[in-house]
C-alpha cells in the first residue's frame, strides 16, 4: 500500500523504500549513514512532500544492487536513471525529474567536436552501464570505446591521453573539474537529442505510485531545479592560493550549466503544453481518440494481469444531426461542450471520458463490473435527459455498456459495446443496453492482441 498523506506530512508514516545509484555524484550518493544526497536526493525531497508520500532509501553496495532490488521487490522504485528500451521492459517511468546535456569532454589542446562520425578512429571512454552506450555504438560506429568502472575513471584516461574523448552530463563534468582537479580538460562539444532525461523509474506492478510520484514531479518548477543544481555545483574555494585560478576555470563551465538549464527546462514546459494538446479534444477539453487508445491499452492490460473487474461505455447522442441541421454548427459544439461538462461531473476520479468521434464518446472504467458501469450510465442518461440546454433544447443519449472477459483484446470489448449501443438506438434510443453473449468477436478477426488472458 502508498503510505499517503496531505502534503508536508509524508516524513510520519510507514515509508516507501527506494533505491539510487551509492556512487553517483553529483546527482546522487548514499552517505556512511545511509543518507540519500546530491541534485537526485533533493528533487525527490520536494516530490515526497508535494505527493504526500513517505520515501525512504535502501543503501546498496552498488549500481547493480540497486538494480536487483528493484527487480526483486526490495526497493519499489529507482530515484534517478535515463528511460531505455530494454528498462521499459520491467519499468514504468516519471516525466523527466530533471534535465541535463551530454557534452564532449576533450583535454585542453583537442580541437572543437562539431560531428563525432568525422572522428574516425578517435577513442571515447564511458563508464560501464551508461544509458548511452549503446546508442554510441549505433551512431558512431567510427569510434572505438573503452568501457571503465567509475566517471573519475573516464575523466583520468582522457587527462592522461589514454583517451580522446568521454560523453558525460554538464552538471557531472563540472563537479569532477572542481572536485578532482582536471583543468586541462574542457567542453568540446554538445550532442543534440543526447540530453539525460531523468526520470523516475517504478514497477511495472506499481502504476499507482508512479503516478503519484508523476503528480510531484510535476510540481517542481525550473527555478526550484535550478537552484538545487547550483547549490550542488558552486565553487567551493579551500585554499586562498588556488582562488582565481578555479573562479576563472569554473565560471565559464557553471554558466553554460545554469544558462542550459533554465532553456531546458523553459523547452520542458513548452514540451508539456504540447503534449497535454496531443492528447486533448479541442472542443471539448476531454481525452481524444489518441490518447483514449493508449489509456485503454493499459487499463485491459492491467485489468487482465491482476484478474480486475473493467468496463466500458459507448455514448451517442441521438439525432445529433438534426441538432445541427435546426440550430447551426455553433450550437451544436456548445451541445457537446455542455455534455462534456455533465460527463465529467457524473463520473468518479478514476474513470476517464473522452471524445471518440462527432457526436459519440467513450468512458473507460476500471475497477467497474458492467453491472456498476450500468448504473453509472442510468446515472448520465437521467442527467442528460433533464437537463437545460440553450433555447429550450432537449438533448437524449443512447448507452452501450460491456464489461471485460476472460481473453478480450481492446477490439472485442469494443464491439460488444458497440452492438450494444446499436441495439439501443434501434429500441428507440434514450436508453442503456448492456452487451450479450452476441456481441463477442471471431478469433479470426485479426483484431490488436493485447488481451485479458484466461482465468
Amino acid at each position: 500500500m502508498l503510505a499517503l498523506l496531505p502534503a508536508g506530512a509524508a516524513r510520519g508514516a510507514e515509508a516507501v523504500p527506494y533505491c539510487a545509484d551509492p556512487d553517483w555524484p553529483p546527482y546522487e550518493s548514499i552517505s556512511a549513514d545511509g543518507r540519500h544526497q546530491g541534485i537526485a536526493a533533493d528533487l525527490l525531497a520536494l516530490v515526497s512532500e508535494r505527493s504526500g508520500i513517505a520515501l525512504r532509501p535502501l543503501p546498496t553496495r552498488d549500481w547493480e544492487d540497486s538494480l536487483s532490488a528493484v527487480r526483486d521487490g526490495r526497493c519499489r522504485f529507482l530515484s534517478f536513471l535515463n528511460r531505455t528500451p530494454r528498462r521499459e521492459e520491467w519499468l514504468d517511468f516519471t516525466e523527466p525529474l530533471f534535465v541535463d546535456p551530454n557534452v564532449l569532454v576533450t583535454r585542453e589542446d583537442h580541437d572543437y567536436v562539431a560531428d563525432p562520425a568525422a572522428l574516425g578512429g578517435e577513442s571515447m571512454v564511458l563508464p560501464k552501464g551508461t544509458s548511452v552506450e549503446e546508442r554510441v555504438r549505433r551512431d558512431f560506429p567510427g569510434l572505438r570505446l573503452i568501457l571503465v568502472d567509475s566517471e573519475a575513471d573516464a575523466f583520468a584516461m582522457v587527462s592522461r591521453r589514454q583517451a580522446d574523448m568521454t560523453l558525460r552530463s554538464l552538471t557531472v563534468a563540472v563537479h569532477a573539474i572542481k572536485k578532482d582537479g582536471w583543468f586541462n580538460l574542457k567542453v568540446a562539444g554538445h550532442l543534440p537529442g543526447y540530453e539525460n532525461l531523468l526520470r523516475i523509474g517504478v514497477r511495472k506492478d506499481e502504476p499507482a505510485l508512479r503516478e503519484a510520484l508523476d503528480r510531484g514531479v510535476l510540481t517542481i518548477t525550473a527555478a526550484e531545479r535550478a537552484a538545487i543544481a547550483n547549490r550542488h555545483v558552486a565553487i567551493q574555494v579551500q585554499s586562498p592560493l588556488d582562488r582565481w585560478t578555479l573562479l576563472k576555470l569554473l565560471a565559464l563551465p557553471v554558466a553554460v550549466l545554469l544558462t542550459s538549464l533554465f532553456w531546458i527546462f523553459r523547452l520542458m514546459r513548452v514540451n508539456e503544453r504540447l503534449r497535454v494538446l496531443s492528447r486533448t479534444d479541442v472542443l471539448t477539453g476531454l481525452a481524444n481518440r489518441s490518447h483514449l487508445n493508449d489509456i485503454f491499452g493499459r487499463e485491459i492490460e492491467r485489468a487482465g494481469r491482476y484478474r480486475r473487474p473493467l468496463s466500458i461505455i459507448l455514448v451517442d447522442l441521438d439525432h445529433f444531426k438534426q441538432v445541427n441541421d435546426r440550430f447551426g454548427h455553433v450550437f451544436g459544439d456548445r451541445v457537446l461542450v455542455e455534455f462534456a461538462g455533465l460527463a465529467r461531473k457524473a463520473l468518479r476520479g478514476t474513470d476517464t471520458v473522452g471524445r471518440w468521434g462527432g457526436e459519440e464518446f467513450l468512458i473507460l472504467c476500471p475497477e467497474t463490473t458492467e453491472e456498476a458501469a450500468f448504473a453509472l450510465a442510468e446515472r448520465l442518461r437521467l442527467t442528460l435527459r433533464v437537463y437545460g440546454f440553450p433555447a429550450g433544447h432537449r438533448q437524449t443519449a443512447s448507452f452501450g455498456v460491456a464489461g471485460c472477459r476472460a481473453g478480450d483484446t481492446v477490439d472485442d470489448l469494443l464491439v460488444r459495446a458497440d452492438h450494444a449501443l446499436y441495439r439501443a438506438k434501434d429500441d428507440g434510443r434514450d436508453r442503456v443496453v448492456l452487451a450479450g453473449e452476441e456481441g463477442t468477436v471471431p478469433s479470426d478477426a485479426g483484431f490488436r492482441r493485447t488481451a485479458c488472458p484466461a482465468d
